[in-house]
C-alpha cells in the first residue's frame, strides 16, 4: 500500500505538474501562494520537495546559472513517471469522494 502524501506535499506535486519552463523553489512558492491565497516560506516549499524527491516522485538537477544568482545555478525540480502516476490516483479519489458532496458555499455567490 502506497503511502497518502500530506497535503503541501500534494500541493507541491500539483503545482510543480503546472510550472512551464524551469521548476525551482522560489516559483513553486509563489504559484502556491497564488493558488492557496496563503503565505509559504521557502522552506515549507523544499521540505515536501525533499520528501517528495526521497519517495521518487519528483528528481532534482541543476538548472542554467543566472546573473542575478551571482553566477550560481538554480536547484530545479521535476516530475517523474511515478509522481504523474501518483496525481492521478490522487484525482480519481478526490473526485469520487467530492462527487457525493452537495455544493458548499455558504452565503457566496453561486
Amino acid at each position: 500500500m502506497k503511502k497518502y502524501l500530506s497535503r503541501p506535499e500534494e500541493f507541491v506535486l500539483l503545482v510543480l505538474y503546472q510550472i512551464e519552463g524551469e521548476a525551482y523553489g522560489n516559483n513553486i512558492r509563489k504559484k502556491l501562494a497564488e493558488v492557496t491565497g496563503k503565505y509559504w516560506s521557502i522552506g515549507s516549499v523544499y521540505v515536501p520537495l525533499d520528501r517528495l524527491e526521497n519517495k521518487g516522485l519528483v528528481k532534482s538537477f541543476t538548472g542554467k546559472i543566472t546573473p542575478e544568482r551571482g553566477g550560481r545555478a538554480k536547484r530545479c525540480y521535476e516530475i517523474t513517471k511515478g509522481g504523474l502516476e501518483r496525481l492521478a490516483e490522487l484525482q480519481k479519489a478526490h473526485n469520487t469522494l467530492w462527487s457525493k458532496m452537495p455544493n458548499l458555499s455558504f452565503g457566496e455567490d453561486k
